[in-house]
């Protein structure tokens, strides 16, 4: 991330704007379980409400930095790795939900976001399900992300892309400024009938 995105996401404000809105919103009428995996928690808005809502909160960020002043925020509470979210060292089938807030765009390419949806997968038991929020385009997101990576989630094809990567009851809503998405990884293979 450039300096003003750090600066940005490290503010009081945009703890307020996750806390307060972005988070409640994409969490509003599920149910994550109790084994919870956050991909990208970045400076830890999140977290430190989702520590408080599940039994057990896993986080995976890419950045070593942040990875370890969220270990050292959370001190125990929560269990953080330092890993790239397209292929973790978590096993498969270990969490019933899987969160993202406003990190999507951060992923360099839409293969590798595909990469990351495919990863969730994996490590969703059985009807576990995947949620997130992310920023709609806007000249406001290029400025931010100037001499950054900014790969914009189009909401029109994502689900499309969630259902590629094996998910079903894929749902998204729109606000003015961003989008929210709701996928479940399906209970049992289907196989085909004789």
């Amino acid at each position: 991330m450039n300096l003003l995105h750090r600066w940005l996401c490290s503010s009081a404000r945009w703890k307020e704007v996750v806390q307060c809105h972005a988070l409640p919103w994409t969490l509003d009428g599920i149910d994550l379980g109790a084994e919870v995996l956050e991909i990208g928690p970045g400076y830890g808005a999140a977290t430190e409400l989702l520590q408080q809502r599940v039994r057990n909160l896993t986080c995976v960020e890419s950045d070593g930095t942040l990875a370890e002043r969220l270990r050292l925020s959370f001190s125990g509470k929560v269990a953080v790795r330092s890993e790239d979210a397209t292929a973790s060292s978590l096993p498969d089938a270990s969490f019933d939900g899987v969160v993202c807030f406003t990190m999507l765009h951060h992923v360099g390419s839409v293969e590798l976001q595909n990469r990351v949806f495919r990863e969730v997968v994996r490590l969703l038991r059985p009807g576990g399900i995947f949620a997130g929020v992310d920023s709609l385009k806007s000249r406001f997101m290029r400025l931010t992300h100037l001499f950054d990576t900014l790969v914009i989630v189009d909401p029109e094809t994502l689900p499309e892309r969630l259902t590629t990567a094996g998910f079903e009851r894929v749902q998204v809503d729109l606000n003015p400024y961003a989008f929210r998405f709701r996928a479940t990884k399906p209970r049992a293979e289907s196989r085909p009938r004789c």
